[in-house]
């Protein structure tokens, strides 16, 4: 069949088999009779079964193992009515109890109306040889399930609300699921079922609710809290949140807090006052809190066993490695060793890395056993670099799998625990508050834990504020290296670093060092030096490659300086339009073999192999590879990453993004031969110290930063740190 991939077909037909079936999600696979052969259909059809008819909305794709497919975007159902489609209905084994035999039975007894009679009058089908009257109950119940899923479906698709969430609240609310939205529709907000408060104020409009109903104001404030945490707040001041939800709600703040007076007496909401402020919470912000801060606690009463005469055995690999430690290195590793807990800091140049391979080595040759892990795939790589010992993700040391709601579940957990002594996380900057729980969650008691990370970098995309939080508090045990060693007080990318988080203004006019500054003045002229630098001068001069060596990073996505636009200038010099590179269209790029692109989000479906034949699955957020195939007609993509090769379908495809550009902010965890940045007058909220210090510390061998030295003085003058509301630092100072 020759079909446009991006067209929207209709398909009826009845179902002759269910190949397969994801009870958890609604997934299904079926074989359909078409009007001239047998069309395979995927898509979310909770229950839909042999025999019935259905009318389904969706594309034609090629399937790389399974040849052409109909990929059901919706999809109406209705029961067989014709003596064939009921016998086939119910000899499929769609109603337990019910075989073949049976089925012949119940159709040659009541016709038409068998599927009537079974759920409708079960005393009736009791009568029935080989049915008990409990069967028959069974029958009717079962038969009441798959009526009550389908009008829940045609209910939900009169809101434009997609199938996949009708299986999550029917699981949830079972056949009086439509009752209940009809009471509350702003119970669909709760966080386990997903949608949105937009999409639940919608139903409530057209159920002629008034603006003030009680259950809009609590579902909205939860909505503000819930919002907020995507700016990286775990909680937020009381007045704010209630001056937000009446702006969003229009209506008077006494209205809003009255519902958040109700809430917090019922536990729906938590509050706390720190410093005369009071602070609100969501449930499930307030007990991740809480519980880092109790099992920090419990950690510092209860420490891993000192490891007995570490002076003589720091003294021991200082002679054999030729290597003699500052004072604070052996602070630090003192601290590691014989508290059970460090939080190590520090500056580009300190040897955070020289003080780390000590400790590891240390805590091995005294028996232990270590683990060692970072937020992202590519911080993970750059650990196993540094220390040789091997690192994982946080998510897959937690040996992450995913719900139907595509929600990170850990098998490791408090009731089965990682298997080590000593545990080591890196870039602890970058773990936000839910990740961090997760992970102390699976630490075994009396396990040594030691944090590494630096304080001045940007913060984690995710809420909470934990790195500095803990630091904070003074209530761990933290050594902050602030000695830059001799060796790197040769590089000026490290001493301007420090400059820089230091307040000071950076060396701007050295010409044979690292770190170089152009002057320009305006944005044209900025980005015309950008990309000439990246598409011609490095690369003649230095023997850079724009794919492997260098990198721009800008702090933002939009305009002329954007990573948007400076991608697509990029590309359209080193890899342009050509007619014997295929090329695919996905979001709001073109993406052609050869190009350099990155991975924006963990996913751990995606398959890969080696160049020595081991295969695997997950690639991860900053992973940065080039596209080396590109199907258009099935919308499969290659891309190599390092030694390996991973395949990608259509719905994995939206993952990718072109690389010669990206944020400084998709930068963390990651450094790069060059980087090349632009400094101008960017929004206000992009003007801060640690921005610019972050993109400044992902460059290791060369740095340039083109554009206004007067904007870049801006930026290390403002050392307003993004504002973030959390309460981790108060718990831990709590007695």
């Amino acid at each position: 069949m020759n079909t446009n991939n991006n067209e929207l077909y209709e398909l009826c037909g009845q179902v002759e088999s269910v190949v397969f079936r994801n009870d958890d999600n609604g997934y299904t696979v079926i074989e359909l009779a078409g009007e001239s052969e047998m069309i395979t259909a995927v898509g979310t059809m909770p229950l839909v079964n042999v025999g019935e008819q259905v009318k389904l909305y969706g594309t034609y794709k090629n399937h790389p193992s399974y040849g052409q497919q109909f990929v059901a975007s919706a999809c109406e159902r209705s029961m067989p009515e014709n003596l064939d489609g009921i016998l086939k209905y119910l000899s499929s084994g769609a109603i337990k109890g019910i075989g073949p035999a049976t089925a012949q039975r119940l159709v040659s007894a009541f016709g038409s109306d068998t599927l009537t009679v079974l759920e409708t009058d079960p005393m009736r089908v009791a009568k029935i040889k080989g049915i008990s009257q409990d069967k028959a109950l069974d029958i009717s119940h079962q038969l009441s399930q798959v009526v009550g899923i389908r009008e829940l479906m045609a209910y939900l698709s009169s809101f434009s609300i997609d199938a996949r969430y009708a299986v999550a609240i029917w699981k949830t609310f079972g056949n009086q699921a439509i009752s209940y939205i009809e009471e509350n529709p702003f119970i669909l907000c709760d966080e386990n079922l997903g949608l949105s408060f937009e999409t639940a104020d919608l139903i409530a409009q057209h159920q002629n609710r008034s603006e003030d109903d009680r259950f809009r104001v609590r579902a909205a404030l939860i909505h503000v809290l819930n919002h907020n945490k995507l700016n990286g707040h775990t909680c937020l001041p009381k007045d704010k949140l209630i001056d937000v939800t009446s702006n969003l709600l229009s209506l008077e703040k006494i209205c809003v807090e009255s519902a958040l007076s109700d809430m917090l007496e019922d536990g729906s909401l938590m509050c706390e006052i720190f410093s005369d402020k009071e602070l609100i919470f969501t449930t499930a912000m307030h007990t991740s809190e809480r519980y880092i801060s109790a099992r920090l606690q419990m950690l510092l009463r209860y420490p891993a066993t000192k490891i007995q005469s570490v002076d003589s055995k720091i003294e021991k690999i200082e002679k054999r490695d030729n290597i003699e430690y500052a004072s604070l290195q052996k602070k630090a590793i003192k601290e590691a060793l014989q508290k059970g807990m460090l939080v190590l800091t520090g500056g580009p140049g300190t040897g955070k890395t020289t003080t780390l391979n000590a400790i590891i080595t240390l805590l091995k040759e005294s028996g232990q056993k270590v683990l060692l892990c970072a937020p992202t795939g590519r911080a993970a790589q750059r650990m196993s670099e540094l220390t040789g010992e091997k690192a994982k993700t946080i998510h897959r040391l937690l040996e992450v799998s995913f719900d139907i709601e595509d929600k990170p579940q850990f098998k490791k957990n408090e009731h089965n625990m990682l298997n080590c002594d000593a545990l080591i996380v890196d870039e602890v900057s970058m773990v936000d508050c839910v990740l961090f729980e997760s992970l102390i969650r699976a630490l075994p008691l009396s396990c040594r834990l030691i944090l590494v990370g630096d304080c001045d970098q940007l913060p984690s995309v995710g809420a909470g504020n934990v790195l500095s939080d803990l630091i904070n508090s003074e209530k761990l045990p933290v050594v902050e290296l602030k000695e830059i060693f001799r060796q790197s007080m040769e590089s000026l990318i490290v001493t301007n670093a420090h400059k820089i988080v230091n307040g000071e203004t950076p060396t701007l006019n050295c010409v044979d060092n690292d770190f170089f500054f152009i002057q320009k003045n305006s944005m044209e002229e900025i980005s015309d030096t950008v990309v000439d630098l990246c598409t011609r001068r490095l690369k003649d001069a230095y023997g850079y490659s724009c794919i492997s060596d260098i990198q721009i990073l800008s702090p933002t996505k939009k305009g002329v300086l954007g990573t948007f636009e400076l991608n697509r200038r990029i590309q359209s010099i080193i890899n342009a339009k050509d007619n014997s590179k295929n090329e695919i269209n996905v979001n709001y790029y073109t993406l052609r073999v050869g190009d350099k692109v990155m991975q924006n989000k963990n996913n751990y479906n995606i398959n890969w192999v080696k160049d020595n034949g081991e295969y695997g699955e997950g690639i991860f957020n900053g992973d940065i590879g080039i596209l080396t195939e590109v199907n258009p007609s099935t919308r499969f993509v290659k891309v190599r990453f390092d030694d390996k090769t991973a395949l990608y379908d259509q719905d994995a495809l939206t993952d990718l993004e072109p690389a010669y550009a990206c944020t400084v902010h998709k930068s963390q965890g990651n450094e790069f031969e060059a980087v090349v940045m632009p400094v101008f007058n960017f929004a206000p909220q992009l003007m801060y110290r640690n921005l610019l210090y972050t993109g400044v510390t992902r460059a290791k061998k060369m740095l340039i930063l083109v554009g206004d030295s007067r904007a870049l003085m801006r930026m290390v003058e403002n050392n307003r740190r993004i504002l973030r509301y959390s309460g981790l630092k108060e718990f831990l100072q709590e007695e």
